[in-house]
């Protein structure tokens, strides 16, 4: 696949990728990227463009989906929804420790905490994230859930009536992350997530 052209040194690009049999081979409507498309656009302060993958549950063709967003698209983050639970054909973590060059396991950690708040099945999700880097680039792959709620809860956290947050969700460690791993300057919607970041990192306006 070509390279993604960034318009913008700040320009986040995100490479998305839905793994399901039945969504891949169209019995029904792949719901993981369009619930992410929707997520990012409210989420999102700075400029970002996305490229997307609907698969099957194929270790080898995860594999190939992810290298390819990194290491030819150019993708900063890469985010899979789907294949994370114990049945056979859930291989979407051993694919996404196949192409690591580091494991990041306190994402996988909080995500489990945040749906542990709703549902004890929770323990059943092995969702992993990960770096990948090549010579020249870095990125992170995080492995999501499947239910478009629950990809919000994943990536916002739980906040209460007042909007005071309960929980924190993933997506506030990740604008840092990316800033460490040498990739653009992400800026969120604080209503939506806030970006946390140390009073050093912060970017002066």
């Amino acid at each position: 696949m070509s390279r993604l052209t960034r318009n913008d040194p700040d320009e986040l690009l995100i490479g998305l990728v839905s793994i399901s049999d039945r969504a891949s081979s169209g019995v029904y409507e792949d719901q993981g990227i369009p619930a992410l498309r929707d997520w990012f656009s409210s989420a999102l302060a700075s400029p970002w463009q996305m490229a997307t993958r609907l698969i099957p549950d194929e270790r080898a063709r995860i594999e190939q989906a992810l290298i390819e967003l990194v290491d030819e698209a150019g993708c900063d983050l890469v985010l899979t929804t789907g294949g994370t639970g114990p049945a056979r054909r859930d291989v979407t973590p051993e694919a996404t420790l196949a192409v690591a060059t580091k494991e990041m396991p306190g994402f996988g950690e909080q995500m489990r905490q945040i749906s542990l708040r709703f549902v004890p099945t929770a323990i059943l999700s092995r969702q992993v994230a990960v770096i990948r880097e090549t010579a020249d680039h870095a990125a992170l792959i995080m492995n999501l859930p499947g239910q478009p709620k629950s990809i919000k809860e994943t990536l916002e956290g739980l906040k209460d009536a007042e909007g005071k947050q309960l929980v924190p969700g993933i997506f506030a460690a990740v604008p840092y992350c990316i800033d460490l791993i040498g990739g653009p300057y992400i800026e969120t919607h604080e209503a939506v997530c806030k970006a946390f970041r140390p009073k050093s990192a912060i970017r002066q306006k």
